[in-house]
């Protein structure tokens, strides 16, 4: 029943894409009539915007009555700025509705439900992951009510992030650094740390890819900055927080309607992150280089951290490890 489905749930993955990235949830729904033919497409287009579900109904029409709805989220069963999703699908005619992921917020959760109460036949769990991985950020911020973190390192064989003089140095090759930029590009914000920002002069922007918005630049620490850094161009928009602590940086993030970060600092910061338990998603490129002195790439930690390793690849003539940190308590996200 489930590859039933699968490749409209494709077409509805590809459309919540459309949809911008924000504290609302890409969301993406097509609607199948009884033989097979999709004649209603819709996407969420952002907040106070009509549901996914119900765009596709307004492009379906009366060829929504009898048909089945697939869609990327679990409806929604609750009015907030537009009217539960499930109401409208009811009110079209819907028989089945097909979903990807539950929807994991206290208020609009419980749809399927609602659904079936009212004699929709409901399928769950159509291409789960990739739905889940497309809305990561959002729903890990409403599970543990912080963005989503994702530190980023460079380093040589001899794990240096420098050489001896330890000022700006260029690491990996032009593929892992045009990785680098498109990570920049799907993130919200990206951060470092005053050191940093003083001694490398990132200018800490997307420049390798085309984007419509820049993600925030954000630089956490107590110490003064000089007014002519990049990271105060008109290239894009920068946050300073005269804050040290990770957990309070991210919480003033969160409050900025962050959902996830991007994090590019130096050992110090990235030390204090993965100590204060804050590193969700880790990106470590190794480069074939040896520079025999100059700084390291972590700084003291007080236990170990294992990775779920999820990616090892070859980018360019540098090697990429990707995986999200293991953790054995929710709570500590």
């Amino acid at each position: 029943m489930v590859d039933t489905w699968s490749s409209y749930m494709q077409q509805a993955l590809s459309l919540a894409l459309q949809g911008p990235r924000s504290l609302n949830p890409q969301v993406g729904c097509v609607i199948v009539d009884t033989q097979g033919i999709v004649v209603g497409t819709g996407f969420h287009q952002g907040a106070g915007t009509a549901h996914a579900e119900v765009d596709a109904l307004a492009s379906a029409g009366d060829l929504a009555r009898g048909a089945t709805a697939v869609v990327t989220l679990e409806p929604c069963r609750h009015t907030g700025r537009t009217g539960p999703c499930t109401e409208s699908l009811i009110q079209a005619g819907i028989v089945r509705v097909v979903y990807a992921q539950s929807d994991p917020t206290k208020d609009a959760s419980g749809g399927a439900g609602v659904l079936r109460e009212a004699g929709v036949e409901v399928i769950s769990s159509v291409c789960a992951k990739e739905a889940q991985e497309i809305n990561k950020a959002w729903t890990h911020v409403q599970r543990t009510g912080r963005p989503y973190v994702i530190l980023k390192i460079a380093q040589t064989l001899d794990g240096r992030v420098a050489d001896e003089s330890g000022g700006p140095t260029s690491i990996t090759g032009p593929a892992a650094q045009l990785l680098t930029h498109q990570l920049r590009a799907q993130s919200d914000a990206v951060l470092v740390g005053t050191a940093t920002a003083v001694i490398d002069n990132p200018a800490l922007t997307v420049r390798l890819i085309d984007v419509t918005q820049q993600p925030i630049r954000v630089v956490m620490g107590e110490r003064e900055l000089p007014p002519e850094l990049k990271v105060f161009d008109d290239q894009a928009p920068t946050m300073l927080l005269r804050e040290r602590r990770p957990r309070a940086a991210l919480a003033l993030l969160g409050e900025a309607g962050i959902t996830q970060v991007f994090l590019e600092g130096g050992p110090t910061l990235a030390s204090a992150f993965l100590e204060a338990g804050l590193v969700d998603e880790v990106v470590w490129f190794l480069a074939p280089r040896l520079f025999g002195a100059g700084p390291i790439s972590l700084g003291p930690l007080a236990a170990p951290v294992r990775l779920d390793v999820e990616q090892i690849q070859l980018i360019g003539n540098d090697v990429m490890v990707r995986g999200r940190i293991a953790r054995t308590d929710e709570k500590q996200r």
